[in-house]
């Protein structure tokens, strides 16, 4: 099981628009913190604050050269979720075909193991 920590910090700082936009646009590369956050009605210094939890999370990382901050998304939070996510949706997935299987068989189609069924009365006849 994923660093339960690195876990929570990690959906935390997706838990806001604003870092989900940001996260989204560096998924496309590196950027400058302007690009990354541009068109975000909001103060800077809100942008900032969401920064330092994306920071925090371990899910973006700054790169500083002069006056010219880039970022960057770190992969190791999110590989973290996705496993745990994976995890989940393999436990949905089985529940899923349990209830496919009990709902053919109320239905009297038949099943994935090629069982006709219950009988009617018209097989009789």
């Amino acid at each position: 099981m994923a660093n339960q920590d690195l876990l929570d910090r990690s959906f935390a700082a997706c838990a806001h628009p604003i870092r989900r936009g940001i996260v989204e646009r560096l998924a496309d590369g590196e950027m400058t913190v302007g690009e990354a956050t541009r068109d975000f009605e909001v103060s800077k210094p809100a942008i900032s604050r969401h920064l330092r939890v994306l920071e925090d999370a371990g899910a973006i990382a700054r790169v500083v050269d002069g006056r010219t901050h880039r970022l960057r998304l770190a992969e190791a939070p999110f590989e973290g979720a996705s496993h745990w996510l994976g995890d989940l949706r393999a436990v949905w997935e089985r529940k899923f075909d349990v209830l496919e299987q009990y709902l053919a068989e109320r239905r009297g189609t038949p099943g994935q193991d090629g069982d006709a069924g219950p009988r009617t009365r018209e097989d009789d006849a």
